[in-house]
């Protein structure tokens, strides 16, 4: 993270001009320093590499949903497989030969 820069001569000047007087505008551009210096600004740079991490991290999700997705498919067979088995065993208890 970055501070940010700021022009107090200008600030001061600019507020004079809007009518403040001289004490109030370098009260409001101290304050305004004093208040600005203490925040903490994401720099471009900062959000590029919070966006590589977060595409790294959800290239891991995708993988993981993929594996997930074929663990799915083969848990629906196997329930296939089991419920056609417990239907042959009813209908032999049912429909004896």
């Amino acid at each position: 993270m970055s501070a940010i820069t700021f022009d107090t001569l200008k600030f001061t000047k600019r507020l004079k001009a809007a009518g403040f007087t001289e004490p109030q505008a370098e009260a409001i551009a101290e304050s305004f320093l004093q208040a600005t210096g203490e925040a903490e600004v994401a720099t471009k740079h900062d959000l590029e590499r919070l966006e590589a991490k977060l595409v790294g991290e959800l290239a891991l999700v995708k993988g993981d949903l993929t594996l997930v997705k074929g663990e799915l498919t083969l848990v629906k067979w196997m329930l296939g497989l089991l419920l056609g088995g417990v239907l042959a065993l009813v209908l032999k208890a049912f429909f004896p030969s």
